[in-house]
C-alpha cells in the first residue's frame, strides 16, 4: 500500500466523521434517475425539463460520471481501513449485483411486453422482437451481456465498469495521470478505430464501453484528488467563459434540430465538423458539453454545506440512495406509460400525469427500499 492511499481516503469520503453522507450525490443521481424516465417515454413533451433538447449531451453523461466518482469515495475510502481483497469483493459483488439486477429486468421487460401486445406489438420500439423469434438464443446472448431490450443497454456498461475498478483503483492511486493519458487514449481509439464490445444482433453495445469508460475513469480521478490539481483551472473565470459559450453552440445546435429556422444559422462548414453525433461512441462534441456542463455548475452553484432539506430534495435523495433498483423500476414504467400514451391518451395532460405518476412510484419504492435497507443495515449502493 503506497503513501497515496490515505491521501485518497481523506480527500474524498462517502460519509463525514459522524457517518453521514455526502447528500449531494444522491440528489444527482436522483434527479438524473426522473430525467431518465422522463426521456424513455417517446414523445413525452416534458423531456423539455430535462438535459436531453438543450444540448449535445443527456442525463446519461452525468449518471456514468457521478458512478466513477462515487465508487472512488466508498471503495477508494474504504481500502485504508479494510484492505485490497475486501475492496476487491465488495466491487466485484456490485457488478454481480448489476448483472443480476439486469437480467431480473430484461425477463420482466419481456414479460411486459408479451402482457400488453402478445408478443406483436412495440416489438420494434423495445428491441425485443428478437426474443419472441428465437428466445433461447435471446436468453444466451443476454446472459453473455450481448443482447438487451431498450433502455437496459446501460446495465451492461455499468456491469464491466465495476468489474475493472478494483484494477483502476489500483492504477489511479499509483499513477493517476497516466491511467487518465490511458483512459483517454482508449477513448481515441474508439472515435479513429471503432473499437467496440461485440453484441448480438446488431454487432457492439450501444453504449460502448470502451468510450463511456472515459467519463467513468474522470469521475474517479476527480473524486480521488485529480480535483485538487485542476481546481485553479476549474474555477478561472476565462474557463468559465468558454464553457459558456460553448454551451450556447451546442444549444443552438440542439434547439435547430426541432426548429428548422435556427438551421440557418448554422454553416455548412460547421455542421460537417460536427456531425454526426454519435452517442453510443461518446462523441466529442457530447463529451465537451459534459465537461463545459460540469464547470459551469461546479462555478454556480454552493459548496457543500450544512444545508435544509426540502422535501423534493428528501425524494431526489430517496432515489439516489436506490439507484439501481430504481432505474431498473423506471424502465419498466416508462414502457407502460409509452403504452398509455399510445392506447388511451397521448395528449399533454396525459403525459404530464403519467410522468408525475411515475415519478411518485419511484419515490414511494425508494423510500420503502430505504426504510428495509435501514431495519437490515446494510452498506450504502453505488451504481
Amino acid at each position: 500500500m503506497t503513501n497515496d492511499q490515505p491521501k485518497v481516503a481523506k480527500s474524498a469520503p462517502l460519509h463525514d466523521q459522524k457517518g453521514r453522507r455526502d447528500l449531494r450525490l444522491d440528489i444527482c443521481r436522483g434527479l438524473a434517475l426522473w430525467f431518465i424516465f422522463i426521456d424513455h417515454i417517446p414523445d413525452n413533451s416534458l423531456a423539455w425539463l430535462t438535459l436531453r433538447n438543450y444540448g449535445f449531451s443527456d442525463t446519461t453523461e452525468v449518471f456514468v460520471f457521478v458512478s466513477g466518482y462515487t465508487c472512488m469515495l466508498a471503495y477508494g475510502g474504504a481500502l485504508p481501513e479494510q484492505g485490497w481483497l475486501t475492496v476487491i469483493a465488495r466491487a466485484l459483488r456490485r457488478s454481480f449485483e448489476i448483472y443480476c439486477a439486469f437480467l431480473l429486468l430484461f425477463v420482466a421487460y419481456v414479460a411486459l411486453v408479451w402482457l400488453v401486445g402478445g408478443g406483436e406489438r412495440y416489438v420494434d420500439e423495445t428491441n425485443t422482437g428478437f426474443f419472441f423469434k428465437d428466445p433461447g438464443a435471446a436468453l444466451v446472448h443476454a446472459a453473455m451481456l450481448q443482447y438487451t431490450p431498450v433502455n437496459t443497454d446501460i446495465l451492461p456498461t455499468f456491469v464491466l465498469l465495476h468489474l475493472a475498478f478494483p484494477l483502476l483503483l489500483w492504477l489511479l492511486i499509483r499513477i493517476p495521470t497516466t491511467t487518465l493519458a490511458a483512459s483517454f487514449l482508449v477513448y481515441l481509439m474508439v472515435q479513429l478505430r471503432s473499437w467496440h464490445v461485440p453484441a448480438w444482433p446488431t454487432g457492439e453495445l450501444y453504449f460502448n464501453p470502451f468510450a463511456f469508460q472515459l467519463l467513468f475513469v474522470i469521475g474517479a480521478w476527480y473524486a480521488g484528488g485529480g480535483g485538487n490539481m485542476i481546481r485553479p483551472l476549474a474555477r478561472s473565470r476565462v474557463t468559465l467563459v468558454v464553457a459558456l459559450l460553448y454551451l450556447l453552440f451546442s444549444l443552438v445546435i440542439a434547439l435547430s434540430w426541432q426548429f428548422d429556422v435556427l438551421k440557418l444559422l448554422i454553416p455548412d462548414d460547421v455542421s460537417g465538423w460536427i456531425y454526426p453525433i454519435y452517442k453510443s461512441h461518446l462523441a466529442p462534441v457530447r463529451l465537451l458539453h459534459f465537461l463545459a456542463l460540469a464547470v459551469v455548475v461546479s462555478q454556480l452553484t454552493l459548496r457543500k454545506g450544512r444545508l435544509g432539506v426540502p422535501s423534493l430534495a428528501i425524494a431526489m435523495i430517496r432515489c439516489g440512495e436506490n439507484s439501481l433498483s430504481m432505474y431498473c423500476l423506471g424502465v419498466l414504467l416508462s414502457f407502460i406509460g409509452q403504452v398509455i400514451l399510445s392506447d388511451v391518451s397521448g395528449g399533454f395532460v396525459a403525459q404530464l400525469w403519467v410522468s408525475v405518476a411515475g415519478i411518485a412510484v419511484m419515490i414511494v419504492a425508494a423510500t420503502l427500499a430505504t426504510w428495509e435497507a435501514q431495519l437490515d443495515r446494510r452498506g450504502p449502493k453505488l451504481f
